[in-house]
């Protein structure tokens, strides 16, 4: 399912009965508890040298299929996670490649006073900056395919989400973003567009995984404390203001 021309493990796959705690109608879960709504590939690499720069630079490459549809009239989506802070107190960033298909990013912080939702096609590459949760829909009728890579210094934290029923919004099958009563107050969802991050190496031009082996370019994905100018740019609004960290 994944365009790939190394070694591609068996993927985890995630099911309906897997995102219960986190739609926007989890009753929906009782039609088809088994069906596959996305497939995580993890782990990956092209040769033994690209595996081994990997692994010495605590960093992974994974690739996400997500499939297109509808659970109880909402869009299929990935669970949503945050991700914890590194040794000098800031969280970790990501970085998504949109291989093939339409991809919507949902960003929200811990509090949900910032939601920002990004419209990807592929050759999109999307920074997912310090302190934003993310949930990846699929908005699309064909399957979304992502790229990403993310340091292997931590574990994704779900339990945000698991406890709110998923994020600030959900999206619906008619493209209505529908709030999700479990946060009181969440800030209005602001639409924004990928940009290319120069200090972290992202465009349109290269793929990915054209970056392994780059240092420079991935530094900011263990060390993000570092770069904290460079994620203000990393996206943009209709406004062409940064629309990648909170606004003051």
């Amino acid at each position: 399912m994944f365009p790939w021309d190394g070694p591609l493990p068996a993927p985890h796959i995630r099911t309906l009965a897997d995102m219960a705690e986190v739609l926007a109608k989890p009753e929906s879960v009782a039609s088809d508890p088994g069906r596959p709504l996305y497939f995580m590939y993890r782990d990956l690499a092209r040769t033994d040298a690209d595996r081994q720069w990997l692994e010495a630079h605590a960093l992974r490459y994974d690739a996400t299929v997500i499939l297109p549809g509808t659970v109880g009239g909402e869009l299929v989506k990935t669970k949503g996670h945050f991700h914890p802070v590194n040794r000098a107190g800031v969280r970790f960033p990501e970085v998504y490649e949109v291989v093939g298909g339409e991809a919507h990013f949902l960003l929200q912080t811990w509090t949900a006073d910032d939601v920002v939702l990004v419209n990807g096609s592929a050759g999109d590459v999307v920074v997912i900056p310090p302190g934003y949760g993310h949930v990846t829909i699929n908005p699309g009728d064909e399957k979304l395919v992502l790229a990403n890579i993310v340091s292997t210094a931590f574990s994704s934290d779900y339990v945000q989400y698991i406890e709110r029923h998923g994020a600030a919004y959900y999206e619906l099958e008619d493209g209505t973003l529908a709030p999700n009563p479990a946060y009181d107050d969440p800030a209005p969802v602001r639409r924004a567009m990928p940009a290319a991050v120069p200090d972290f190496c992202t465009d349109r031009v290269r793929s990915l995984y054209t970056l392994v082996g780059k240092e420079k370019c991935l530094d900011y994905l263990n060390r993000p404390e570092k770069y904290g100018e460079g994620f203000s740019g990393c996206l943009t609004d209709s406004a062409e203001q940064p629309a990648c960290a909170p606004r003051p």
